[in-house]
């Protein structure tokens, strides 16, 4: 440091104690940033990059950003993933000799920001603690912003690691080496970019475990996590350098108390963001959340990611759920009581961190002000579980009331501007008020006076806080001024400002009572502040109330909307599903018809369903709503059928839409292999196995063989419900073989107008994947479509590399599934089933209406019109269209009635409107000579 100002000699001792992070050094109204912070912050931030002097030859490389501006610089910059240390003037510059002492006050990084405009009301910011020991892992959870915290341990394992982290998304993660390295392969497994942070341990953790939590009972806890807590909260201490007072309750739990949901299947089944775009919309959170508190919302993602494995607690929650679906009014009061409350989480949090303002309490005031009637409401349900969460609810009235009588109405932002305590709660601050606007109204009577005596009407007195009260006059008037009267104080360019012993006088009586009256607002405010921090645990408690309320009512709300029904547990295996449907795939088609489908899977009727059909037709919707029934059941909300008997699932697996791994040097057939060699590590007999297309991505022969293998292993070993579909027609002689295995597939209707996709699930196999026909929906140029059509009916792939082995391998299996499906029709009379089914063109089970090939060419696509035809195909939900060259029939008034009636929502019109609703389509029909 020798040869630098001693200002420089003190900005880089600060640095010392901040070498991974940029630092915010005060100077006056500014943070500057020298060095490489400097250079690093200009080219994040875009400031410009100037220079300074600090005792040596070259000028050193600063720039700077304003100190009340400073928190949305630091945010960006946090979110690039840097961490920022602010340093801050401890002393007053204005009474201070010498150099002004600094320290850091606290150092910002990703999983401590406490500014909640970047973070997302509905989403908590996670920090992870982690250790490793003996084969077990510690993870500890902590969001800064709302006091909680949460710890678990498990084996150690990639997967066990992985999922967790999918449960928090934490943005940092601080550990022992051991875990840092464990920890950082999972992250970038998942594409998560985390800041790490390696901890070693220094002795002191359980006294700062005991003074952190003083209630704990860490003799209960197993070490591995008591070590993740402890470099944590040794963590934060270090990072943030002031209390942590809302810190005070640890919620331990274990893996086995929920259902274990890998990342895939988080993604695949997009429970909480889209595969797509990453967006929420088109998510179940989405569809979910009808919360009115930002606090409901996060608890509700929180119970999205966790789905119960709880009994007891999952029908105290349907109980809820159901109490409240059936009592639309008081919903609606409970849902507008609900929307007045601030989010009390993140409140206590700035309350407990000293940055809550006068705003703030008065948010705090209102929202207790809205326990009262929320607990009337709640207790109208009396006996139920609701009724016992508003019982337990503490309203803490005195703080509300304390908060009325001290904070003003409307308060000013800063908490040194003045206007912060009410009028009449202190008799000393009205004094210092009194003068302060009595002297001020002398002020304006000495402009008055001085105006009159001198015969100046422009003289004006004004204020800046460089020279405080001064008389201006404009040089045309100078003049007239007495002489000896006033002391010229400062020369503009058309007047003179000029202060008198009185004015002086009369100022510093004014601004002590102003300096004093700001001081003793903000000495009232902090103590108010201080007392409400020591009932944290009562805010923190009526907090989690609140939003447990919040959630429910959300999941009565879409339950009650959607006409979705409480599901009914089994103890046993089974799983009975009457007319289910896909959440969000039928919220999203609003106004248009979803196709139900029944789901059965027992030990009994089967346990696996085969499914084959066609691409297009529907397989991964069914496939999919029968996960996120389950998982809709098991967070404890009503489910998207007529009637559902289910059981609890432990684990639930998706291997849909496998994609490569360019980075890892996986190709899309190595991922899924390696997911579907995680289930057969983790899954048990109570999990559901979900596997779309399953051996595509290698030869035919190979993919029909691992599709055969991995079926009989989850058939054999697994004994797990599991829903597999395939375009391997082959494998539809299993049902033979495997006792619990059952044929189902999509219907399908031909016609001469082209190939409808029914979206039905019925019994049987398939026989045709239409994948030809596919391609022509996709817009493939018409050469290449007829090109497929014609090698595929010619046998035109005969002569490629290991052609006659597949047919050979092919041969046989369809051999047997022909005499299988010959056998079974013999016996159940399927020659009349036929002929029913080709009078109607629907072919349920696959099973051939005449000796043409599967794949034979439409009509409409013969060579001599094939360029002027254009396939026909269903929407995913609407009627067919008719063929371009058919007019589309014209619609009579009953079409368009029955178009209204279709779109009308039942539900949504009150008695008098459904009646002006009917009388008006009775209008119309007479009007038109239909009634």
């Amino acid at each position: 440091m020798a040869g630098y100002t001693p200002m420089m000699q003190q900005y880089l001792a600060v640095k010392e104690e901040a070498r991974d992070a940029l630092l915010f050094f005060r100077l006056g109204d500014f943070y500057e940033m020298f060095f490489e912070d400097a250079l690093t912050a200009s080219r994040e931030l875009g400031l410009t990059l100037t220079g300074r002097g600090g005792g040596q030859e070259e000028r050193i490389p600063m720039c700077g950003v304003p100190h009340h501006s400073a928190e949305s610089y630091i945010v960006k910059l946090v979110e690039k993933g840097y961490k920022v240390a602010v340093c801050e003037q401890m002393e007053d510059p204005a009474v201070t000799k010498g150099m002004v002492k600094r320290e850091i006050v606290r150092i910002v990084t990703p999983g401590t920001v406490m500014e909640t405009k970047s973070l997302g009301e509905g989403a908590n910011n996670f920090l992870v603690g982690a250790a490793e020991e003996d084969g077990r892992f510690g993870l500890a959870a902590c969001d800064l912003t709302t006091g909680e915290m949460y710890v678990t341990s498990f084996p150690a394992g990639k997967e066990n690691i992985r999922n967790e982290l999918n449960v928090y998304r934490p943005l940092e993660a601080v550990g022992d080496a051991a875990a840092i390295g464990s920890m950082r392969g999972e992250a970038a497994a998942s594409g998560r970019n985390l800041l790490f942070t390696e901890r070693a341990l220094d002795g002191k953790e359980d006294e700062r475990l005991r003074r952190q939590f003083p209630e704990e009972q860490w003799d209960r806890h197993e070490r591995v996590r008591r070590l993740a807590v402890a470099r944590l909260i040794a963590y934060l201490g270090e990072t943030q350098k002031r209390s942590l007072g809302h810190l005070r309750k640890i919620r331990p739990y274990e893996q086995q108390q929920f259902m274990a949901l890998d990342a895939f299947t988080r993604r695949n089944l997009e429970l909480t963001e889209t595969v797509r775009d990453r967006s929420r919309k088109g998510s179940l959170l989405w569809l979910l959340d009808q919360t009115k508190t930002s606090m409901g919302a996060r608890l509700l993602r929180r119970w999205i990611d966790q789905p119960l494995l709880d009994r007891r607690m999952l029908d105290e929650r349907l109980d809820a759920v159901e109490a409240l679906h059936g009592n639309w009014m008081l919903r609606a009061e409970l849902r507008g009581e609900l929307a007045d409350v601030y989010d009390l989480e993140r409140l206590v949090g700035r309350i407990a961190y000293g940055t809550a303002n006068a705003r703030d309490l008065n948010a705090l005031k209102a929202s207790l002000r809205k326990v009262p009637p929320i607990r009337g409401l709640c207790g109208q349900l009396s006996g139920g579980p609701l009724a016992r969460l508003a019982d337990a609810m503490d309203p803490c009235a005195e703080l509300a009331d304390a908060i009325a009588a001290a904070i003003a109405d409307e308060p000013p932002v800063a908490l040194r501007e003045g206007g912060l305590i009410r009028a009449g709660f202190d008799a000393k601050l009205d004094e210092l008020r009194e003068a302060s606007v009595n002297g001020k109204k002398w002020i304006a009577e000495l402009e008055r006076r001085e105006r009159e005596a001198t015969g100046i009407k422009s003289l004006k007195i004004g204020f800046n806080k460089v020279f405080g009260y001064y008389l201006e006059v404009t040089k045309a008037n100078l003049g007239a001024l007495p002489e000896g009267r006033y002391e010229r104080k400062q020369t503009l360019a058309n007047a003179e400002r000029f202060v008198t012993p009185e004015l002086k006088e009369k100022e510093a009586l004014i601004l002590e009572a102003e300096d004093r009256m700001i001081d003793l607002e903000y000495e009232i405010f902090v103590s108010l502040r201080d007392r409400i921090a020591a009932e944290i645990p009562r805010l923190q408690k009526l907090a989690e109330q609140l939003a447990a309320l919040d959630a429910l009512q959300s999941l009565a709300e879409v339950s009650a909307e959607r006409r979705y029904v409480r599901p009914k547990w089994n103890d046993g295996y089974g799983l009975r599903i009457r007319e289910g449907r896909h959440p969000v795939v039928e919220a999203v088609a609003e106004g248009t018809a979803f196709i139900a489908n029944d789901s059965a899977l027992s030990a009994e009727d089967g346990s696996i369903l085969l499914i084959t059909g066609p691409n297009m037709a529907g397989k991964s919707t069914y496939m999919r709503q029968v996960a996120m029934i389950s998982i809709m059941a098991q967070i404890g909300c009503f489910v998207p059928a007529k009637e559902a008997e289910l059981p609890l699932i432990d684990r639930i697996f998706t291997r849909i839409g496998a994609a490569d791994d360019l980075v890892g040097g996986q190709s899309t057939f190595m991922v899924e292999m390696k997911d579907i060699q995680v289930m057969t590590e983790q899954a048990t007999d109570r999990s559901l196995v979900i596997i779309d297309e399953l051996g595509r991505g290698t030869s035919t022969d190979e993919g029909v063989a691992i599709a055969q293998a991995v079926i009989e292993y989850v058939h054999d070993v697994i004994g797990c419900k599991a829903l597999v579909s395939t375009h391997f027609h082959e494998l539809a002689h299993l049902e033979r073989t495997l006792p619990r295995l059952r044929n189902g597939c999509m219907a399908v209707k031909e016609s001469e107008d082209g190939v409808t996709f029914l979206r039905k699930l019925v019994p049987g196999a398939a026989d045709s994947s239409y994948g030809i026909y596919c391609a022509e929906l996709a817009g493939l140029p018409d050469s290449i479509v007829s090109r497929a059509y014609h090698l595929l009916e010619a046998g035109g792939t005969a002569n490629l590399p290991g052609a006659p082995a597949r047919r050979q391998a092919a041969a046989s299996l369809e051999a047997a599934a022909a005499g299988n499906a010959e056998r079974e029709a013999a016996e159940s009379g399927q020659g009349e089933t036929d002929a029913a089914e080709r009078e109607s063109g629907i072919r349920p089970s696959g099973i051939r209406e005449s000796a043409a090939p599967a794949y034979s060419s439409p009509p409409a696509l013969a060579a001599e019109d094939a360029a002027s035809a254009g396939p026909v195909q269903l929407s995913m939900f609407a009627e067919p269209a008719p063929p371009a060259d058919k007019p589309r029939k014209a619609q009579t008034h009953g079409d368009k009635i029955l178009e209204k009636l279709r779109k009308v929502d039942v539900m949504r019109l009150t008695p008098l409107q459904a009646l002006e609703w009917l009388n008006d389509v009775k209008n119309q029909l007479v009007e038109s000579g239909d009634a």
